[in-house]
């Protein structure tokens, strides 16, 4: 009988990037980000690696370091076998562990642990499969992808019998879906061109580039002054014409009336939706903002800051999204993913990931293409986020051609990171690090 592959270790590394310098990812409330992520590396006996990462900006990463730490008790000497033949109850039994629960629950610090665990799992399942993710999930009969699922507090809006309904009324043109996905890539949008810190010329600039580059979709920051907005909205239309989309960004700014006069200003540049108008558990508030701004054709994204699938389920229930930006490291991996999406399938609502920061392109690029193909069978009103930063590092980067995101054919999920990044962007001791603490540029903590 052939022995099961056991997990031996794991480790986790603080890798973080001085972003801050160049004001890349700045926002209306997050002005100077260092883009970071813990970095999760599950080894087995037989030598086979798998990694997982989840996001932070800067300094809470070493905190999400030290939550990952104390799952290590639950993984070590587990069978993978065990682990992928049940892992909706493995899951659970990872959120669920008396002591660690209280710190969430599925939420926050905790979740975000969670996420890098369980996203270092799928690239070791993909891996074995020798598939990518997106293509190990829909290759999957709709009964084992459904029993990967947590439900609890989920069936009183989807229960295991409509995710598998779902799925298997899918079923039919996968092939053909399939096939169109490698042959055209996924539609994507770019936030790139239009970071807060970003003078007008680089905006112009980095727009102009992007349309020579086939790109159709954008995205600004939005949030610190209305008539600011308005003038930076009006350089974007100048540049990039009328019949591109224009999408903008507060990150949580405002207060819900305060989001729907400034939008309401706004909305004569065309702006297809706002992303996180408001407080990012405020369901209501969205609610209010998206019935008010239904007249003037805006729409309301949110899912970023999203912590669960309660809440989305919440959030799709009272109309108070009409695109699900679900993050594949803010819910609690994969499982989690699967879920929202199901949901969102439910209740027609498309998902649009957020990406950028740190293999967030590489991960949700995977939840779409799954989407795609075996969920909601369209593209329509369907695009991942794109921001041009530290893909340099992946082992296996993301590749877009003309504004479209191109199926990854390498197995995994993560796949992994290069050694010389590890090395030299580890905080505090990375040589990239050191370097700066040298030269003034940043402090150590």
């Amino acid at each position: 009988m052939e022995k099961p592959t056991k997990i031996t270790s794991v480790s986790v590394k603080d890798i973080r990037f001085p972003t801050s310098l160049q004001k890349d990812g700045s926002d209306a409330m997050h002005k100077a980000p260092d883009y970071s992520c813990p970095y999760v590396a599950i080894v087995t006996d037989t030598g086979l690696a798998g990694y997982g990462t989840t996001f932070t900006v800067g300094r809470g990463n070493h905190i999400v370091c030290c939550a990952v730490e104390a799952f290590e008790k639950q993984l070590v000497g587990q069978a993978l076998s065990d682990i992928f033949n049940d892992f909706g109850s493995f899951w659970q039994s990872l959120v669920s562990e008396d002591q660690m629960r209280w710190l969430g629950p599925e939420k926050g610090v905790i979740h975000l642990a969670t996420a890098a665990i369980v996203n270092a799992l799928w690239d070791l399942w993909a891996k074995i499969e020798k598939k990518p993710l997106w293509k190990l999930l829909v290759d999957m009969e709709p009964e084992k992808l459904v029993s990967t699922i947590d439900f609890r507090h989920m069936t009183d809006t989807l229960t295991k019998e409509e995710a598998i309904d779902i799925l298997k009324k899918m079923q039919s043109g996968k092939q053909e879906r399939e096939k169109e996905l490698l042959e055209k890539g996924f539609p994507a949008y770019t936030t790139s061109c239009g970071w807060l810190g970003y003078s007008d010329e680089k905006i112009k600039k980095l727009a102009t580039e992007a349309l020579a580059e086939g790109w159709t979709r954008f995205k600004m920051k939005v949030g610190a002054d209305v008539k600011d907005d308005c003038r930076r909205a009006k350089i974007f239309r100048e540049t990039v014409g009328s019949d591109c989309l224009l999408m903008v960004d507060a990150n949580q700014r405002w207060e819900v009336q305060e989001a729907i006069d400034w939008m309401k200003q706004m909305a004569e540049y065309k702006i297809l939706f706002i992303e996180e108008p408001t407080n990012p558990d405020d369901v209501m508030g969205h609610a209010t903002i998206a019935e008010a701004l239904k007249p003037v054709g805006i729409g309301v994204a949110t899912g970023e800051m999203c912590q669960n699938r309660v809440m989305f389920k919440q959030f799709l229930k009272a109309g108070a999204m009409q695109y699900c930006q679900i993050d594949a490291c803010r819910l609690g991996g994969v499982n989690e993913c699967v879920a929202v999406i199901l949901l969102a399938a439910k209740y027609k609502v498309p998902v649009c990931p957020h990406a950028g920061g740190v293999a967030l392109c590489e991960l949700v690029q995977h939840l779409s293409m799954f989407d795609f193909v075996a969920v909601s069978g369209s593209m329509e009103n369907r695009m991942i986020e794109f921001a041009d930063h530290l893909h340099e590092h992946m082992l296996a980067p993301v590749v877009l051609k003309g504004g479209r995101y191109q199926a990854p054919q390498t197995p995994g999920y993560v796949v992994g990171m290069h050694d010389k990044s590890l090395a030299d962007f580890e905080y505090p001791n990375g040589a990239e690090w050191q370097r700066m603490f040298k030269e003034g540029l940043f402090q150590p903590e």
